[in-house]
């Protein structure tokens, strides 16, 4: 029932905005963008193409993208924090301590650079925060050996490339989706789409047995 309304609603609004201009393309205001996303919600995607004979498929995408980023303000925005945020991140003298701890222990990782700091200066760090730094700050000195430009240059044709990204639906459902390409040809090897957000261990493993359940591992160098 719902679905039938929202499709009656839908040729209504494309009716009333062919009568309010005559050109093929009539420019469409916010309130109308929002009207025909809202409505094409509740339909069955496979009657949007029976029913939206006004509307180019690019203003149904940049309406799912305009949704998609409303939802996730509405999920994780602060709405108690109105005054003007203060400053972000760690102080300077922190990020020097992380550094130079990191410069005299190479060999030291995020754990044990923080375990270190809070039981020598009784200052609490997390080890995320220190991740951070390193990652912000830190540049290591290269060594004589080879850089992983040249490793990866040789190795290119027994490796694949795997994206793991996060995507929503028309329905603005979560999904997670993993891709493996082979590095060499560009080939896709193939995909693997999990359900959000029950995402572990065994799921990942899963969608990358998914993935390449048709296709063998690489060559050996």
């Amino acid at each position: 029932m719902k679905a039938l309304i929202a499709e009656n609603l839908l040729l209504k609004q494309q009716l009333l905005l062919l009568t309010r201009s005559r050109k093929r393309a009539p420019k469409l205001s916010p309130l109308d963008r929002f009207l025909l996303g809202l409505w094409t919600i509740f339909l069955d995607p496979r009657r949007i193409k029976q029913t939206a004979f006004l509307v180019k498929p690019s203003t149904l995408l940049r309406c799912h993208q305009t949704l998609i980023k409303w939802k996730y303000r509405l999920l994780f925005s602060s709405r108690k924090k109105r005054g003007k945020p203060g400053p972000k991140g760690p102080s300077r003298q922190l990020i020097d301590l992380v550094l130079e701890m990191k410069r005299r222990n190479p060999r030291f990782g995020c754990p044990k650079i923080a375990e270190q700091i809070s039981k020598t200066f009784a200052l609490p760090v997390d080890k995320d925060v220190v991740r951070r730094i390193l990652t912000a700050y830190y540049r290591p000195e290269r060594g004589d050996g080879p850089s992983w430009l040249p490793f990866l240059g040789h190795m290119k044709d027994s490796l694949w490339s795997i994206d793991f990204f996060r995507c929503e639906s028309l329905r603005l459902q979560t999904h997670w989706v993993l891709v493996v390409m082979d590095q060499c040809t560009r080939r896709i090897i193939g995909f693997g789409v999990h359900p959000a957000p029950a995402m572990d261990g065994r799921a990942l493993c899963r969608l990358f047995h998914q993935a390449t359940s048709r296709q063998g591992l690489p060559p050996l160098a």
